[in-house]
């Protein structure tokens, strides 16, 4: 799965504050990804993220993931 730093990842399941969208700031094996509603960052394992991943949204384009 192609996740670059600036995408927006919205995600299957919400963050506890009830925002399931969020920004990622570090990619590889790990992802560092930040709450875009109270901006909580996270280190998330690749395999753990992208099984979670819904959608991809980059600049100007809608992907599906």
């Amino acid at each position: 799965m192609d996740v670059r730093i600036g995408d927006i990842l919205v995600m299957k399941k919400a963050h506890p504050c009830g925002c399931n969208e969020f920004d990622v700031l570090r990619s590889g094996m790990d992802f560092k990804i930040k709450c875009r509603k109270c901006s909580h960052e996270v280190m998330v394992p690749r395999i753990k993220a992208e099984k979670n991943i819904k959608k991809i949204i980059r600049e100007g384009n809608e992907n599906d993931g």
